[in-house]
């Protein structure tokens, strides 16, 4: 599997937090030196594991918006 870098260029919230620490987190990340997208994923309590999660363009997190917003 090819190694790939990754920079959270800006933290912006905690979703939630299970017991062992782990929280859903969105927040801005710049992967391989790319411009950053929004990103939701688990992470280990100091970041240094996560799991799977979804990236978010600027055009997809308003459409996102506007879709919770009828919620």
């Amino acid at each position: 599997m090819a190694e790939f870098k990754y920079e959270i260029v800006e933290e912006i919230g905690v979703i939630s937090e299970n017991a062992k620490g782990w929280r859903k987190e969105l927040n801005r990340i710049s992967w391989n030196g790319a411009a950053p997208k929004y990103d939701i994923r688990d992470w280990a309590p100091e970041h240094e594991k996560m799991g799977k999660g979804v990236t978010l363009s600027d055009e997809e997190v308003v459409s996102l918006k506007e879709i919770l917003s009828k919620l």
